[in-house]
């Protein structure tokens, strides 16, 4: 793995004015971002506190993904994402000084469960205030974001929040759709919790389900949150925070959703940017302190949310299992990549990758020894089955999804089109077990390799010639973890290597542009879903394939009906090769899927807000702009995964 920069160690708690010598020494002590916690010399009591921030829509608990929550303009609106940044968390004494910690940082998304981050050895005493910023300072969003380990807050593979190519960082995204009914006086109206909905009767009197999508950015709008808190903090404590949206809606400005006044991406004068920016700093309120019982310091790595699904193995509850004598595989990764998740207890090594290889080629993992893993997934394809839209199994079953490209698979979070699968270990032992697809058990698989000239592949991997279901699956983990894609035109042209034509630059120019007349913006409107190095992000999303999904997708993991016909976003590297197109392989030529997404997106109830923002009758896009826009996506392909 080639090096990158190192992050900048985090600062200790700072202050306004210069203190005494030995009072600086007993208040010096630092803090992780948001996960873990090292203390150095520290002298005077101290305390942590647990900080949560709960979304709320005026007095109620915010539901995600429920069109209920009626605005003070009168517009009903649902929020399906609402994901921050936090930044510069500092306490005010009673004296009036603030001492807080720089180069800190937490990433808060409370739809995905991710609410908490927890402040460590703050000094003793009492305390009139709080504050922190919306956003991250200027000089960190400049850096380069490649430099964050992979558990970091400003990782944007955790995130998501990074604008890619454009540099810097989205503060906050506020995501859903919106719709206001025109009703003639004294309708009728039905309760929804505590919200009074319009009971409409007749449909040509509600107006069609809208999106909206506000991505607040730029260091003019780093919002600053400054609450009162009279609290006596000597033991650790709890502070819940709740961020009420019906005030980003109406805090100071009042904010009324249009057609040409749904979006915003924090462009300079943007009256709607503004505005918003103004709100948000006024949308946190204090809703509880409370003390915490005693906890061990150790105990609180492993019980922070932020630490994700590796979260066993980073805190040693999974044994390494390697041999002795085995050789490192050297990964050789992108510089423009975020750094990947790679799990600690499975390290690459060359004999391992080896074994991965030839388990990925054998056909005794199904059951009448006809297929394997490279059936439906041809690496010289990028990991793709041609031979249909839906994969055959080993005894002729049709499934009911297209199999999925298998590369860059260490900056994925969750697996399969629905994200059932939270690691790779996990999933590659899934489709042995399928009916539908290998159909065979893993007790049977491993006596069938027991009788093969198998012991020496393991001991080479792993120190014995034992064969078990584990090592399987750690060694299909690590082979398919070398399948990395990182040498396209598209990345030599970055690297100063090759040029575009004109025609792919002004494809790259439309894919990263949106769609906003308001503003002059008449993009292909892409980048939303698919931005940065990775052409991917970790979400799950409706692309408007049909107004009633026929696969409940994401659903059938979650069971939320806000997830219904969504499905995972898959990487746009290495197009060329890796058709058929969408979850279904309902589409077999490029040309198909950008006219889909220029006139063919069906408004259903889950649609993406980024696609149900755009107005009836799609994106415009000439004949001209489709061809570049392809003639850009052909230059995503790496040669590696093209034969």
């Amino acid at each position: 793995m080639p090096s990158s920069k190192i992050q900048t160690p985090v600062k200790p708690w700072a202050h306004t004015f210069k203190l005494p010598t030995g009072m600086a020494r007993r208040l010096a002590c630092v803090m992780g971002a948001c996960y873990g916690v090292a203390c150095l010399a520290v002298v005077a009591s101290a305390a942590n506190l647990e900080v949560e921030i709960l979304p709320r829509f005026n007095d109620s608990p915010l539901f995600f993904d429920a069109i209920t929550n009626k605005t003070a303009a009168g517009q009903i609106i649902s929020v399906t994402r609402l994901d921050f940044l936090v930044s510069n968390f500092a306490l005010r004494r009673e004296d009036g000084v603030w001492i807080g910690l720089t180069n800190w940082f937490a990433y808060i998304s409370p739809r995905e469960g991710r609410t908490s981050f927890r402040v460590a050895n703050i000094p003793a005493g009492r305390y009139g205030g709080v504050r922190f910023l919306i956003g991250v300072p200027p000089e960190v969003n400049r850096s380069d974001s490649a430099q964050y380990p992979p558990d970091h807050p400003l990782n944007p593979n955790v995130n998501g929040l990074h604008w890619g190519w454009a540099g810097g960082y989205v503060f906050l995204a506020l995501e859903g759709d919106w719709r206001t009914a025109a009703l003639p006086t004294g309708a009728p109206t039905q309760a929804v919790g505590r919200i009074e909905l319009p009971q409409v009767t007749d449909p040509r009197q509600e107006a069609k389900p809208r999106g909206y999508s506000f991505h607040i950015a730029n260091n003019p709008q780093l919002m600053a949150v400054n609450l009162p808190l009279a609290v006596e903090l000597d033991v650790d404590h709890s502070l819940r925070l709740a961020l009420d949206v019906a005030r980003i809606f109406d805090a100071q400005h009042r904010i009324r959703l249009a057609e040409d006044a749904s979006t915003t991406h924090s462009r300079t004068n943007d009256r709607l940017a503004i505005e918003l920016h103004e709100n948000i700093g006024r949308a946190f309120l204090v809703e509880s302190f409370q003390r915490l019982p005693d906890l061990n310091p150790n105990e609180n790595e492993d019980r922070a949310p932020e630490r994700g699904v590796l979260a066993a193995a980073l805190s040693g509850n999974n044994r390494t299992l390697m041999a002795s004598n085995a050789t490192p595989y050297r990964l050789t990764l992108s510089s423009l990549f975020p750094r990947p998740a790679l799990p600690m207890d499975n390290p690459l090594t060359e004999e391992g990758v080896a074994l991965g290889r030839v388990l990925f080629n054998e056909k005794r993992l199904s059951i009448n020894n006809s297929q394997s893993c490279v059936s439906c997934h041809d690496l010289g394809r990028a990991g793709v089955d041609q031979r249909g839209a839906l994969s055959a199994g080993a005894e002729g079953q049709s499934g009911t999804r297209n199999a999925m490209p298998l590369f860059n698979l260490a900056w994925k979070n969750s697996f399969f089109w629905d994200g059932r699968a939270a690691t790779l270990r996990e999933q590659v032992l899934q489709p042995i077990q399928n009916p539908t697809e290998m159909h065979e058990t893993l007790t049977n698989v491993v006596a069938k390799l027991n009788g093969r000239d198998y012991a020496g592949l393991f001991t080479r991997a792993f120190g014995s010639p034992e064969i078990t279901a584990d090592r399987i699956a750690r060694a299909l983990e690590q082979f398919l973890l070398t399948q990395v894609s990182h040498d396209s035109k598209f990345d030599r042209v970055v690297k100063g290597e090759a040029k575009f034509t004109d025609e792919e630059q002004r494809g790259f120019e439309l894919f990263h542009t949106e769609y906003d007349p308001r503003h002059g913006q008449l993009g292909a409107d892409c980048f939303h879903c698919h931005g940065g190095p990775l052409f991917q992000n970790v979400a799950f999303a409706n692309s408007g394939l049909d107004l009633q999904p026929k696969d409940p997708g994401r659903f059938v993991a979650t069971g939320r009906d806000g997830d219904q016909g969504k499905f995972a976003v898959p990487s746009l590297r290495n197009l060329a090769v890796t058709a058929p197109y969408m979850h279904d392989g309902r589409f077999r030529t490029l040309e198909e899927v950008v006219e889909h997404y220029n006139t063919g997106v069906k408004r259903s109830a889950t649609l993406d807000p980024n696609l149900a923002k755009h107005p009836d009758g799609g994106l415009h896009l000439s004949a001209a702009d489709k061809s570049a826009l392809i003639a850009f996506l052909m230059t995503l392909t790496d040669a590696r995964f093209a034969n």
